[in-house]
């Protein structure tokens, strides 16, 4: 049994898979506090001391001063969850760019020729004789 659960693992590439999931993970988590903490915070100083995950249009108060209460659209954490993708998708593409290579193409072989070039050919080496 254990022997085709490590088939099941090579075979299937359900190892590989996993690492990569788990590096991903990882990965998105260090991208995240590149955007939170780095990149954001010059962000919002250049545009007046904003935070963008604070921004939101408040459709209707808190109740009691419960917070959950409250409804609001909140676009601040939107435009802060859609500078995160685009910095993980660039940095994904750089890391993919640099690490995965596509094979270089064999130069293609010159196209058969055809019938009629053929009988041609043979006509002519034959009046050459």
């Amino acid at each position: 049994m254990f022997a085709e659960f490590k088939a099941f693992l090579t075979k299937s590439n359900a190892l590989a898979l996993a690492v990569g999931v788990i590096i991903g993970a990882a990965l998105g988590n260090v991208v995240k506090s590149l955007v939170d903490d780095i990149i954001m915070p010059p962000i919002g100083l250049i545009l007046g001391g904003v935070d963008f995950t604070g921004l939101k249009i408040v459709l209707k108060d808190a109740v009691g001063g419960d917070p959950a209460t409250e409804v609001a659209i909140r676009w601040g954490a939107f435009v802060q969850v859609t500078i995160t993708f685009v910095i993980v998708a660039f940095v994904v593409y750089l890391i993919t760019k640099t690490l995965i290579r596509e094979p270089e193409a064999a130069p293609a072989a010159p196209p058969e020729p055809t019938d009629e070039v053929k009988l041609l050919t043979e006509i002519r080496d034959a009046l050459r004789k």
